[in-house]
C-alpha cells in the first residue's frame, strides 16, 4: 500500500494476495484505580489528563493500522489491562467507532472486557457494554475472602464481586469469566475449595484459575525479601490445583488449558487463538504483536508510544520469527493445552521426529504419569500441568 513499509502489510497476505482473515485484536488499557501487590504488568494510576492523551493516541493508532492492513477481517476483540472498566462508556464507544472503522467485524465476533469489580457497579454500564456489542465479560474476583483481597491491594471486596456478576447477568451478559488465584500467603486447600464451590454457584461460563508466581518488580517481591508472606508448600499448592481442577471438571467445566476452564461451547476464543499461534495485532502502549513472522512490542510510556504513532513507525523494530523460534513456540503453546501437541504438525514444521529425538526423556516422562500420547497427541496429565515449565523446558529446547 503506497505510504506504507510492505514489510507491514506482507505478514498479513496470504499466497493469493488475499488478507488473512479473523486476526485477533488485544487493546491494552494501562490504567488502574491501584497497583495490586502481585501484578506485573505495565499499567499506571488512572488519571484524567494522562488517560484522554491516551486515548487520543490509541485511536490514532487503530486508523493507523487499518490503512496498513487494508481493513482486514478480525475474528475477536479483547480489551485487557490494567483496567479497561475505568473507560467511560461513551470514550469506550469512541474505540468501538474507530475498530468498526478501520477493520471488518466478522459475524459472531467475541468482544471480552476485563473489569475489576470495584468498577462496574452500576447496571446501566453492563447494558451499555452489550448495547455496543462487547458479549464477553471477565471479573477479576482473585478471590473471595476479604481480608485476602486486602493482602493482594485488591480495590475491591467479596461482596461487591458477587454484586457485579448478579449486576452483568440482570443486564443479559450470557457469557461471563471469572478470574481467580491459588497458592495465596497463608491460603489452605480447604478455603481455596470452599472458594471454588462458592464461584460455581453463580453459574459463570468460563472460569480462570492461576497459581500466584511471585513477579520481578512486584510489591510482593520486595515484601518477600523483608517478610515471610506464608505461601503454602508445594504440595499443598499441588493439591490446591488437581483437586480445584477434579472438582471443576465434576461440575461440567472443561480444563482447555493449564489455567482455564469452560463450560461447553464458552471455551475464550481470543486466548485460544494465542495458543494455536494466530496472528495478533496488539494496541495500545506496551501491547505485544505478532504477524506472520514477525513480532513487535509498543513503547511501553505514553511519551514514546504518542511519538511512534504520531511518526508512524510503529512495529518497525522487529523480531524476525526464526523456524527455530517457531517450532519452540508450537511446542511450548500446544503443551498448555487439553488438546495437546500434534506431534506431525511438529515434523512439518521442523522436519524432526520429535519422539526419536527426546526418547530417553519422554520415556521418563510417561513413566512417571507426568504426560500422555494418543492420536498423534503428545499431552501434559494433571500432575505434569503442575510441573509444565520443566518438562516444556525439556522438550522444546535443545
Amino acid at each position: 500500500m503506497p505510504g506504507y513499509p510492505a514489510m507491514l502489510i506482507a505478514p498479513l497476505l496470504q499466497g493469493d494476495g488475499k488478507e488473512a482473515r479473523n486476526l485477533l485484536i488485544y487493546i491494552h488499557v494501562p490504567f488502574c484505580r491501584s497497583k495490586c501487590n502481585y501484578c506485573a504488568f505495565p499499567s499506571q494510576i488512572f488519571n484524567q489528563v494522562t488517560f484522554a492523551w491516551y486515548l487520543k493516541t490509541l485511536l490514532a493508532e487503530i486508523d493507523l493500522w487499518g490503512k496498513r492492513l487494508r481493513k482486514p477481517e478480525i475474528g475477536t476483540i479483547y480489551f485487557g489491562g490494567g483496567t479497561p472498566s475505568l473507560i467511560p462508556p461513551f470514550q469506550l464507544e469512541l474505540v468501538m467507532d474507530a475498530l468498526r472503522k478501520n477493520f471488518t467485524f466478522t459475524k459472531a465476533m467475541e468482544i471480552t472486557i476485563e473489569a475489576n469489580p470495584d468498577s462496574v457497579t452500576n447496571l446501566s454500564y453492563f447494558q451499555t457494554l452489550l448495547a455496543m456489542g462487547v458479549n464477553r465479560l471477565s471479573l477479576g474476583f482473585q478471590s473471595l475472602e476479604d481480608q485476602t483481597l486486602r493482602s493482594l491491594g485488591r480495590p475491591h471486596n467479596s461482596r461487591q464481586a458477587v454484586e457485579a456478576f448478579q449486576l452483568a447477568r440482570q443486564a443479559g451478559f450470557t457469557n461471563i469469566s471469572i478470574d481467580m488465584i491459588w497458592g495465596l500467603p497463608k491460603q489452605k486447600l480447604k478455603s481455596w475449595m470452599e472458594q471454588l464451590k462458592a464461584v460455581v454457584k453463580l453459574k459463570p461460563e468460563h472460569m480462570s484459575c492461576y497459581g500466584l508466581s511471585i513477579e520481578e518488580g512486584t510489591p510482593f517481591e520486595r515484601m518477600q525479601k523483608d517478610v515471610d508472606l506464608e505461601l503454602p508448600p508445594d504440595s499443598e499448592q499441588a493439591k490446591m490445583f488437581i483437586y480445584g481442577a477434579e472438582y471443576l471438571e465434576s461440575m461440567r467445566y472443561i480444563q482447555y488449558e493449564i489455567s482455564n476452564f469452560a463450560r461447553m461451547g464458552f471455551v475464550s476464543r481470543h486466548n485460544q487463538g494465542y495458543w494455536d499461534r494466530l496472528d495478533y495485532l496488539g494496541m495500545g502502549p506496551s501491547a505485544v504483536s505478532t504477524l506472520g513472522s514477525r513480532r513487535f512490542t509498543n513503547p511501553e510510556f505514553m511519551d514514546a508510544y504518542d511519538a511512534a504513532v504520531r511518526g508512524k513507525f510503529l512495529g518497525e523494530d522487529y523480531e524476525e520469527l526464526t523456524p527455530e523460534v517457531r517450532a519452540e513456540e508450537l511446542v511450548m503453546l500446544s503443551l498448555r493445552t487439553a488438546r495437546g501437541l500434534k506431534l506431525l504438525e511438529h515434523k512439518k514444521l521442523t522436519g524432526r521426529d520429535l519422539i526419536a529425538e527426546k526418547k530417553g526423556i519422554i520415556t521418563a516422562l510417561h513413566k512417571n504419569g507426568l504426560i500422555k500420547m494418543s492420536a498423534g497427541f503428545l499431552r501434559l496429565t494433571k500432575n505434569g500441568m503442575l510441573v509444565s515449565n520443566s518438562i516444556i523446558q525439556s522438550l522444546a529446547f535443545d
